[in-house]
């Protein structure tokens, strides 16, 4: 949870002796610790959000995690809690809310009414929470060709449009299909160039760039106004591998105006507190991160 601050202040001592004298011990605030800004993708602890959301929150605060990046929603609620409620909740346990998680629904050209619909519920629930970032992680049905994933990404920039005009930002999430290619192109490469860069971002899985056979540090200066979010995943706990140079990774991302970053860990040396709690402290200890 938040630091707060503690003032001390000690009263004067007169000390006996002509050698020492009097001294008076003014009052003094102590050296301010400012908070890492370390979130969390509520996936990494699926279970046991499933399980009891309310205690873990509470164990996912006393962690220190500063910001958080939901994974579930259905029905008009967020874990089973009311939008309202799961953002108090959070609020309360001194850390934010400030991107989701969404699948959506399938999609082709005879379904686009009823996927707008979708979105626009969605919004229409995740606006009340304060958060910034409406992420679709998956669901897509990857196409043959550029022209079917032109329509997805038609798709995309629609959805961009609906989630800008309420003050949010559409985003997608890779994972490593995206790094093979469709008729000589790279997908993630067409899919960066056919959406709107002012309405749609990109949330940057940096492990799964890595598993693609690509660099997360080349795709981020390549295209450095698309990046908003990035995913800090290793093969279990953050820093585990030794795959990745989290190091570099970091300081390219703050250096192209990265606004957040998620721990995620979806496999496990321990128990999944415990790598989440080993991930965040992997973190909060290296210099490189803010």
């Amino acid at each position: 949870m938040t630091n707060r601050r503690d003032f001390f202040k000690t009263t004067s001592m007169i000390v006996a002796g002509s050698v020492v004298g009097a001294n008076l011990l003014s009052a003094a605030e102590p050296k301010k610790s400012k908070k890492k800004r370390v979130g969390l993708q509520l996936y990494s602890l699926r279970e046991d959000m499933n399980k009891d959301a309310a205690g873990t929150l509470n164990k996912v605060a006393e962690m220190g995690y500063y910001s958080l990046e939901t994974a579930s929603y259905g029905d008009g609620k967020i874990y089973g809690m009311l939008p309202d409620e799961f953002t108090k909740r959070v609020k309360d346990l001194g850390m934010r809310l400030n991107s989701c998680h969404l699948g959506g629904p399938n999609y082709t050209k005879d379904t686009h009414t009823a996927a707008m619909d979708w979105w626009k519920k969605a919004i229409e629930d995740h606006s009340r929470t304060g958060m910034k970032y409406m992420i679709k992680p998956g669901g897509l049905k990857w196409p043959q060709k550029l022209d079917e994933l032109k329509v997805q990404m038609d798709y995309f920039n629609a959805v961009g449009d609906l989630t800008a005009a309420a003050g949010l930002q559409f985003g997608w999430h890779n994972h490593n299909h995206e790094f093979t290619k469709i008729e000589d192109k790279v997908i993630y490469d067409f899919m960066l160039e056919n959406t709107n860069p002012k309405t749609v971002c990109f949330e940057m899985d940096v492990y799964w760039v890595m598993k693609g056979g690509c660099s997360p540090i080349d795709y981020m200066k390549k295209y450095p106004k698309r990046f908003p979010l990035l995913h800090i995943k290793d093969e279990k706990e953050i820093g585990e591998s030794g795959l990745l140079d989290f190091k570099a990774i970091f300081e390219e991302g703050y250096s192209i105006g990265m606004k957040d970053y998620f721990v995620e860990v979806e496999r496990y040396n321990f128990e999944p507190l415990v790598s989440v709690q080993k991930s965040y402290d992997f973190l909060a200890a290296a210099p490189y991160v803010k």
